[in-house]
């Protein structure tokens, strides 16, 4: 099964990069559609056995053995709302990797891969009642999909470290940085506040947006503004809604007023195809989400004093 499911993402690879993104169906016990990037999963597999940790996380369902390496186990359904799947044996096993971990989610029904267009993703209302934990909705084939925060539930379950160390908080006060602004551009919420939290410690005020047609709006209207508010470097996650960081930055390298913008590429997913799409699209930097210390070292970099 995870063979038929995973053999055609090279082909959806060629998709990346355009404002594009291909995504996992799955439900969870409920007719609603659910999805995640296919770039995010490992392996699908049915249910293995789990083994219970006494004092562990209530969204964990247990540990289990992933090809000799013990991984976490985290009930998706449980997470989002739903009726627990951790007692449910027809339950399937997404392993994913993401944010410099590897991890186990247990889902109900496993659908299908499909792919659309970044624009027609869009940040779900509060009515609809899918809370924080869902970033982007859409429509296939008329039916409603929700894509899942699985960063959010991630550090919801283990927390993020959002504090620089002592070594580089002793780099940052050597470094006569100057009055500088830095546009932050993630659809998550929690992703925002953390490199906000990041740029705070820095002494560097920042400007938030929640994805690339925001972002470059805002860029827009800063562009002929007082040198002080102009902006000095973007941060942008690379999988959002509207438009996402590859195209964001294409856009901006396209537009003689924006071109010299030093940009900074923020995902939790890794690996040599991002890394190939950073220079694709001249980008100046890629870091993994979250390693405060390496965002602060390329925001030194990247502004000099």
């Amino acid at each position: 099964m995870s063979g038929a499911l995973l053999e055609s993402v090279e082909r959806h690879t060629r998709l990346a990069g355009h404002n594009r993104v291909a995504m996992l169906l799955f439900r969870l016990g409920e007719p609603q559609l659910f999805g995640i990037n296919v770039f995010k999963v490992r392996e699908v597999l049915r249910r293995p056995p789990l083994e219970r940790m006494p004092g562990a996380h209530p969204l964990i369902a247990g540990t289990c053995d992933y090809r000799g390496q013990t991984i976490p186990v985290i009930d998706m359904a449980a997470a989002l709302g739903y009726a627990p799947l951790k007692d449910e044996p027809s339950a399937h096993l997404l392993v994913t990797e993401f944010s410099r971990s590897v991890q186990g989610f247990l889902v109900a029904d496993l659908l299908h891969m499909v792919h659309c267009a970044g624009e027609t993703l869009t940040t779900p209302e509060p009515a609809l009642g899918f809370g924080t934990k869902v970033n982007a909705i859409t429509r296939v084939d008329g039916a409603l999909v929700a894509v899942v925060d699985v960063e959010h539930v991630l550090a919801s379950i283990h927390g993020v470290p959002g504090e620089l160390s002592p070594h580089m908080l002793r780099a940052v006060d050597g470094h006569a940085m100057g009055a500088r602004r830095v546009l932050v551009v993630d659809d998550s919420i929690v992703a925002r506040r953390q490199v906000e939290g990041v740029f705070k410690q820095m002494n560097i005020e920042c400007v938030l947006a929640e994805d690339g047609l925001r972002a470059l709006a805002k860029l827009h209207e800063l562009a002929d503004a007082d040198p002080s508010e102009r902006i000095s470097l973007v941060v942008s996650d690379i999988e959002m809604p509207q438009m996402d960081g590859y195209a964001l930055t294409r856009a901006i390298r396209e537009e003689p007023a924006l071109r010299q913008l030093k940009v900074v590429l923020h995902s939790s997913i890794s690996g040599i195809f991002n890394e190939a799409m950073v220079r694709e699209v001249h980008a100046d930097r890629f870091i993994a989400k979250f390693q405060p210390d390496q965002l602060a070292q390329a925001v030194l970099d990247l502004l000099p004093g």
